[in-house]
């Protein structure tokens, strides 16, 4: 399928292209858009269609866990199979922001979702074209890094429809984007683990952590 591209404002989000983004992803398709952590693929992750294109589109393995993006700690703990004092914590200091927490997935969650592990990335992202879709379908969405999997993840929207045209329905192009990608820590054991640095340093995770 031809992938279309769309112009957008990261911080004036045009009603129009969200809403044909929305449409896409209504309809069972996959949307690159721009966020605080570079250009990342969306879909609908209840969709089970939806979740093997994207791992279509990404040429990803299939174990392979799909984070998802949130539009609140409350949409992010309705994924989860339970909610600990950590996650609340670490929601309410670094949330919105570049930082992915793993939690244990609830029934809700497609086993496909989280790579058969039981287990779901979540982020809530400070992106407003992000936030704007999330608001519009009233849910969250698949967010895994707009790329060929084993390729850099794209900085812009030129670079997403050049890579992956043809894999996807839409692409919103923000422009570039300079942000770093997402620290991801696991926090479904007693001791939390660095899985990922990114934008949010170790450091700074575990010296909040010692107060808290």
């Amino acid at each position: 399928m031809p992938t279309d591209l769309i112009e957008i404002d990261c911080e004036n989000p045009d009603s129009k292209a969200i809403e044909r983004a929305s449409s896409a992803i209504r309809r069972g398709r996959v949307v690159a858009i721009p966020t605080d952590a570079l250009y990342t693929v969306v879909a609908d992750p209840f969709n089970l269609h939806a979740v093997g294109l994207v791992f279509r589109a990404k040429g990803r393995e299939i174990h392979r866990s799909l984070p998802l993006l949130v539009g609140d700690a409350a949409m992010a703990e309705d994924l989860a199979k339970e909610v600990t004092r950590r996650f609340y914590a670490l929601a309410r200091h670094f949330w919105p922001g570049p930082l992915t927490l793993i939690v244990a997935a609830s029934a809700k969650v497609p086993l496909k979702v989280t790579g058969n592990t039981g287990r779901l990335a979540v982020r809530h992202s400070r992106s407003k074209v992000a936030q704007a879709l999330i608001e519009k379908l009233q849910q969250p969405l698949i967010a895994t890094s707009a790329n060929i999997s084993g390729q850099p993840t794209c900085r812009s929207g030129i670079e997403a429809f050049g890579m992956m045209d043809g894999r996807l329905d839409l692409v919103l192009d923000g422009g570039l984007c300079t942000g770093e990608g997402s620290t991801t820590i696991d926090i479904t054991e007693p001791y939390w683990r660095l899985i990922k640095e990114g934008a949010v340093p170790e450091k700074e995770i575990a010296e909040f952590l010692k107060g808290n």
